[in-house]
């Protein structure tokens, strides 16, 4: 419980601390007009205040991730907290601030622009179609996954088929309708499910004086699992991911002032943190990593927030903290194509104000998406894990490079994103979905692979400043008159 209560602590003392320092070196322009204004549009360019960004931001980011990622890192045991604390303060949070502010500063734009911009313009290509990859596999996983708990609470002759549908309908609406339509509506009430839910059962830890364990680097998965690199996929939305990239650019361009951005972006991934440590407790407390194991295996994730939400509280309130879980993978499902929709267009350069130009490229998506939800979950999870923290990587080189060509420390990027680069380097190489190889071959092209991208890095860099300022980091736009 010890380990519980300080690693709770320390999230929150981060945002404070070591967030306060990554605003303060990006430096915040209260003055600057944000993309909500100067491009505003109507459909995805609407501004809104920093109470309902912020809680869009934490829902669109916080999926099934920080739930059935670190119950199933709740294997590895009490390591897995570490991950969490360290790698939501230290890695995650900037990450999310960076993407989020640089794309203000540069109208709004999605990863793949910024990739093109500041790392080449193959990369732009190379991102594009990451992004479009997970965010697919994101709303595919996103419509099972929540489908699978709605089943549990309905009657049987609703069918599991049919609650699909319903889903698809919804994401559909989504998608196409202006952000502040149906997102902008729902999620309040959404927001207070989640809460309800995170609360409840973080609570319920506490009261009963549940037997977390205590800190310990040992691993504890039941089948030996290593924990470099799985236990940094398995647990990626809670401490650090590549997904919050696609999302951080649709509230980008709905934030009304830069000074906003620490409570939007950096604030509600630490938020999403302690949701994803209350989760991670849980599942350690109440099952032992044997137990645990066999009931992921015979239900998956589902099962044991079934069992945790009744066992902590009761029938009616285990019935809501089921709903505020199925409200977390939704409301990332629905923004994951929405910002699919919102990269293909720019990419393609062809504006969403018409109805008709949302709806010819979103269709398509939802085709590929409904093929996909025949397809294994847990097959689909291995490659949507891989898929975003390479993008969580590429993203943190995106902020690396911005943060550099303005000659300001990169380290705060760059070393998280020369881990991660080594850690999807590694993951691909030795899995049996990637190239199977061993894991000491694994280990020797991974580094050779993480050594050429820092060189990659630093000779592209030198040049740039080489070249005396070619490229300009931020976008300029119309200021408001004095």
């Amino acid at each position: 419980m010890v380990t519980f209560l300080v690693a709770i602590a320390l999230l929150i003392v981060g945002y404070f601390t070591y967030g306060k320092f990554i605003e303060k070196l990006f430096g915040v322009n209260e003055g600057r007009t944000t993309p909500a204004y100067a491009k505003a549009d109507g459909v995805d360019y609407v501004p809104m205040n920093t109470k309902k960004n912020s809680m869009i931001q934490l829902l669109n980011i916080a999926g099934v991730g920080p739930i059935f990622g670190p119950i199933m890192g709740a294997l590895y045991g009490p390591v897995a907290f570490l991950w969490i604390v360290l790698g939501a303060i230290f890695a995650g949070a900037v990450h999310d601030y960076l993407t989020g502010m640089i794309s203000i500063r540069n109208g709004g734009a999605h990863l793949p622009a910024l990739a093109g911009k500041f790392l080449g313009k193959t990369m732009k290509h190379v991102v594009n179609g990451f992004s479009i990859l997970l965010l697919v596999l994101v709303g595919t996983v996103f419509v099972t996954a929540p489908a699978a708990l709605i089943a549990d609470l309905t009657p049987a002759w609703i069918s599991l088929g049919v609650i699909i549908a319903a889903i698809f309908v919804y994401y559909l609406l989504a998608t196409l309708l202006p952000v502040d339509k149906i997102i902008g509506r729902v999620y309040p009430l959404f927001g207070a499910l989640l809460l309800i839910s995170a609360v409840g059962v973080g609570a319920g830890l506490v009261i009963t004086g549940a037997d977390i364990p205590e800190i310990t680097l040992t691993n504890m998965h039941p089948d030996s699992v290593a924990i470099f690199p799985l236990l940094f996929l398995t647990i990626s939305c809670g401490a650090l991911s590549g997904f919050h990239a696609t999302q951080s650019p649709i509230i980008s361009r709905t934030t009304q002032n830069e000074k906003n951005g620490r409570k939007i972006f950096y604030g509600m991934m630490i938020l999403e943190a302690i949701i994803a440590m209350i989760w991670a407790a849980a599942a350690m407390s109440l099952f032992e990593p044997g137990e645990l194991s066999a009931i992921l295996a015979e239900g998956g994730p589902a099962a044991i927030v079934s069992e945790v939400s009744m066992l902590m509280l009761g029938s009616i309130g285990g019935t809501l903290a089921i709903l505020g879980v199925i409200v977390l993978p939704i409301t990332s499902g629905d923004t994951s194509f929405r910002s699919a929709r919102m990269i293909i267009a720019d990419y393609i350069n062809v504006k969403q104000v018409k109805m008709s130009s949302r709806l010819w490229i979103a269709v398509p998506l939802f085709a590929i998406s409904i093929a996909l939800t025949q397809i294994d979950f847990n097959l689909l999870w291995r490659y949507f894990s891989w898929a975003n923290q390479s993008t969580a990587m590429i993203a943190l080189w995106v902020g690396a490079m911005y943060l550099a060509l303005q000659k300001k420390p990169h380290w705060v990027a760059s070393v998280p994103a020369v881990f991660m680069t080594m850690v999807t380097f590694t993951y691909i190489l030795n899995a049996p979905i990637g190239f199977g190889l061993s894991k000491g071959t694994a280990y020797a092209g991974a580094t050779a692979g993480t050594i050429a991208v820092i060189i990659a890095f630093a000779w592209s860099l030198r040049k740039r400043l080489n070249a005396g300022g070619v490229i300009q980091v931020d976008e300029d736009v119309p200021q408001p008159a004095a």
